[in-house]
């Protein structure tokens, strides 16, 4: 029966052990709280909380904060400052972006950290540590991280034609949002049926981006791609004129489309010809 109790007393002990590691890691008396996820808008501020607790002796010790972007060999120090005691203000280093700012005060346990202008590549995992200065091997950092998840309404980055006479031609629409838009192609009369076919921007993440394609695009129609998800819609027009015969030498090549095309939220129009050919597509989000 005593071995008994003492397995369950070792396994207690070892459970204990592995939720004080989970928390963070450093001296007796330390915790820290953090929120698992924070939602934001592109554009827009938004603040990580962070707060914590010490022992008392790190009241009159130099403090440095950190904020960390991933976790491990991949991980990219963001914000670093210094508390000093007395010190009204946490001071960061002469290169520090300021996109990044303090909105806590060390001094009463508060490590909240500022994003202003959030952007979609700013999503990912964020850490905040606190070190006392002055003494070996005393910190406290948060294990389980901020999730930051940064949210976007459809954004039509370019609408273009490719191909040619024997081939066909096919419409592309490239469109960027969190969550990822849903795209869909009306024609002259009808809802068309078009079909992904992946991320044409390098260096970005793919699951922001993605690009639709609508075949059999004929000359002498127009074709609206329309991008919508929970934060709003956008749409945009592709006018296809048809192919203009040119007065030139034997043997010179047919001409291209020209494309006229709308883009709602970008405001941008392209001109082709001589006249001007403009029909509204804003609509209520």
């Amino acid at each position: 029966m005593d071995g008994w109790v003492m397995i369950c007393l070792l396994w207690l002990w070892k459970i204990t052990q592995m939720i004080h590691e989970a928390l963070g890691s450093g001296d007796d008396g330390w915790s820290m709280k953090v929120q698992p996820e924070v939602r934001a808008i592109d554009g827009y501020p938004v603040v990580l909380p962070c707060t914590f607790s010490h022992p008392q002796h790190s009241q009159h010790s130099s403090l440095q904060v950190l904020w960390r972007l991933g976790h491990g060999q991949g991980a990219v120090v963001l914000y670093r400052c210094t508390s000093r005691p007395g010190a009204p203000t946490c001071e960061p280093g002469p290169q520090q972006d300021q996109r990044y700012r303090l909105e806590g005060n060390p001094r009463e346990h508060d490590l909240s950290l500022r994003i202003n202008s959030a952007t979609l590549q700013d999503s990912g995992r964020y850490y905040c540590r606190v070190e006392v200065q002055g003494r070996e091997h005393v910190s406290f950092e948060d294990k389980m991280g901020t999730r930051l998840r940064v949210e976007a309404p459809p954004k039509i980055l370019a609408l273009t034609v490719e191909g040619g006479e024997q081939s066909g031609y096919r419409a592309l629409c490239r469109v960027q949002g969190s969550p990822l838009p849903d795209v869909q192609w009306l024609g002259p009369d009808d809802l068309l049926e078009g079909s992904p076919v992946g991320p044409l921007a390098q260096g970005t993440p793919a699951h922001y981006h993605t690009v639709s394609q609508l075949r059999d695009v004929e000359p002498g129609q127009q074709y609206t791609c329309s991008a919508s998800n929970p934060l709003g819609k956008e749409q945009a027009t592709l006018y296809v004129l048809p192919p203009q015969p040119l007065h030139s030498v034997a043997g010179a090549s047919p001409p291209l489309l020209l494309l006229l095309s709308v883009s709602v939220g970008a405001k941008v129009i392209l001109l082709v010809g001589m006249g001007v050919l403009l029909t509204p597509m804003c609509e209520p989000v």
